[in-house]
């Protein structure tokens, strides 16, 4: 069970996990020990999955980040498995979720440009069998970034 003080352990590590144990300890107001305690404890129970640098796509030379819609054709165990060890295997494809609707899939892509992301869509996504149809949206623009998770929402141990 999470309490107050885990709670905010990890608000403060999803939004800066390279801040010091010292400076950790002082926003929760623990010792640097105590923290350093909890926070491997909170990595051990898998509440912490890992941690990492949030990359500048357009410095990266991504300048297409798009949503596609995946509509099956088959709900067959080996072909829906074929299709997720596919997806699995193109790295510009960062987010895949399973939905409930009319689509099955929703993949996040990011490509250097739109000749790539066709490329991709018609040579590697639509030859599988499991698919039916795509559906895709190109972002525009982005005015929200993936955000830290609302872990004032989650329960604390009373």
């Amino acid at each position: 069970m999470l309490d107050e003080t885990d709670l905010r352990l990890l608000d403060a590590l999803q939004r800066d996990a390279q801040m010091s144990t010292q400076a950790l300890g002082e926003r929760v107001n623990l010792s640097a020990s105590q923290v350093g305690r909890r926070r491997q404890r909170l990595e051990a129970a898998g509440y912490i999955r890992g941690y990492g640098a949030r990359l500048d796509e357009n410095r990266l030379g991504l300048q297409v980040q798009a949503f596609v819609q995946v509509q099956m054709a088959s709900h067959e165990a080996a072909q829906v498995a074929s299709f997720a060890r596919r997806i699995d295997t193109l790295p510009e494809i960062t987010g895949a979720w399973i939905l409930s609707g009319e689509a099955d899939y929703l993949l996040h892509i990011y490509c250097r440009s739109l000749t790539d992301l066709n490329r991709l869509i018609q040579n590697e996504i639509l030859p599988l069998k499991a698919v039916a149809r795509v559906q895709s949206q190109i972002v525009m623009d982005q005015r929200k970034y993936d955000g830290p998770l609302p872990v004032r929402c989650a329960v604390a141990a009373s």
